[in-house]
Formats: structure tokens, sequence, C-alpha cells
């Protein structure tokens, strides 16, 4: 199995003109070694953190070329494994966040990682190894690699992680993917703008699908299968969620607007990935063992 480190090349932006990395057939898996999204400019809580290159922040590794991927396919990225490094940064700062209006200065705090527990003071967290970034060039002007949107990129969503199978529309030729911004464990919301930032290494396989196609990032894994958008508010963003996975069993079940409306109000479960970057992301995720009974198959 190959590796693409960031050595090769990171990028700060989704963006159709970047030149690519890698050029990968399809049906692909490779090892993608990532910065944490501070470019691992935090290596110590002495670091003066207001006076870091914010112009180096949430560096994604890429882009990947995958060859046959054409606008209107479908990219499938199954991740395999996450791999994350020893210690780990969280930050706050004024006007950062939910609550950077009560924040008076820049902090930060190393977290070790030792055992699968995040090492905060005297408390053992949870790991929850997941990817904050991660997605494909769009079709128009670039999108900074801080920003979600409907190629993917800094979605925050904690179910980004071992296992789960993501789903992105195909807007310019090879797709030109990309992923970065690791966490060690963040809940969702990321409510301090930043969850336990580390640097690692995910391994995918990619494959382009024919056939299909979406207008906004999807995933899926064992449990359930869920619609992701990003918008200018919360609000926006869940009701365009529900919206687009309402239309597409619609589609693909037979059954009429108002009887999937009425599943989706008993069994579907709306819920937030994240409250703080410059567009909001939401999902809506519906339990396959519905889909099952109604024998349908969203994507794959």
């Amino acid at each position: 199995m190959e590796t693409l480190s960031y050595e090769s090349g990171i990028i700060y932006e989704f963006n159709k003109n970047n030149k690519y990395t890698k050029k990968v057939a399809s049906g692909t898996t490779l090892k993608v070694e990532t910065y944490d999204c501070f470019q691992n400019q935090i290596q110590s809580e002495k670091t003066e953190v207001a006076a870091i290159d914010w112009n180096k922040i949430n560096p994604a590794t890429g882009p990947i070329y995958v060859e046959g991927a054409m606008p209107g396919d479908v990219l499938k990225v199954k991740i395999e494994k996450i791999e994350i490094g020893e210690q780990g940064v969280m930050v706050v700062g004024p006007e950062l966040g939910v609550m950077g209006h009560r924040i008076e200065r820049m902090e930060s705090k190393v977290l070790p990682i030792q055992d699968d527990k995040v090492i905060f003071n005297d408390l053992e967290l949870p790991v929850n190894k997941m990817i904050g970034v991660i997605g494909v060039a769009p079709v128009g002007e670039g999108v900074n690699c801080g920003t979600p949107g409907a190629h993917g990129g800094n979605m925050d969503n904690k179910m980004v992680t071992e296992g789960a199978t993501l789903y992105f529309p195909v807007f310019v030729e090879g797709a030109l993917f990309g992923l970065g911004d690791f966490h060690a464990a963040m809940g969702d919301g990321e409510v301090s703008v930043s969850g336990v930032e580390v640097p690692g290494a995910a391994t995918v396989t990619l494959d382009v699908i024919k056939g299909e196609s979406i207008d906004h990032p999807m995933l899926e894994n064992e449990e359930v299968f869920t619609q992701i958008v990003s918008a200018e508010t919360l609000d926006e963003a869940a009701k365009l969620a529900t919206q687009e996975m309402v239309e597409r069993i619609v589609d693909k079940s037979g059954l009429p607007v108002s009887e999937v409306t009425m599943l989706m109000s008993a069994v579907g479960q709306s819920e937030i990935c994240q409250i703080v970057d410059p567009l909001m992301t939401a999902r809506f995720a519906v339990p396959k063992w519905l889909l099952e009974k109604l024998d349908v198959r969203l994507l794959g």
C-alpha cells in the first residue's frame, strides 16, 4: 500500500486549479498522512497562540486525482483506519466559537493521549478519532479548508471516523480529493472552535461511482445512512439535509412524499455536526434497518 505524506503537498483551499500531488486508479487504497489543523505549530503551552502563522490553518494533504472521476459522478471514500499522534492541542480565544464573547485572550492546552484516553488535567476523556476536513474540489471558486460546503471541506462531523463511507459529488475531472484536520476527540458542535487537534494518518479506499449523482456529501456506517449539508444558518442546513434525504428515499422507493415524511419524522434523526465555522453543518440520519425493510439502497 502506498503512503502519501504531507511533505508531498498540502492545500489550504479546495480548488479546481490545484495541481494534484498523486494520481490513483479507482479502487486504490492508500495511507494519507496529515499535519494537525495548526500545521503542528503548537507543541507547548508556552507557544504564543496569537503569534502562530494563521495563514497555515487546516492544511489538507493532497489533492489526489482519481482516474475516471468526472463531473456528475460520485466519489466513494471508505475510511479503513485512522491513526493519531501522542498529543493533541485545544485552543480558545476572543470571538472564537460559541463562548468567544467571554474569552479574554488566546489560550491553548496541550493534551497527552495515552491508552485511548485524552488526558485533560485529572480527567481521562475517551478517544473518538475523526477527520474534520475531507472533500473534493468545488466547481467554481476555491473554498478555504476552514469552510465546509457541497464539496465537503471542514464539515467537522464526528461520524467521519473508522468504518464510515463518505460519498462526495464530483465537480471537476479527477475529483481532486484531500483530507486533514484530525481530532482525537470532538463533540457535536465543536463549540470552542477546536476539537482535540492531532496530526495523524488515514487509510482510505477511493472509488468512482458512475450513474449516480448527489448535490451534497452523504455518509454511511453500520447503523445509519446520513445526508450532510452546510449552509449559512443551522436551520437552513438542517432543513435542507432533511429535504434531500426525503427526496432521495422517495426517488429510490417509489413511496409518496407524505409517507416518507411520516417515516422520517418517526425514526429519522436531525443532528448537528458543527456550529462554529463560516457555514453551519447538519446531518439527517436514517437507520439502515428501515432502508432494508423498504428494500432501498441510497448509493453504492
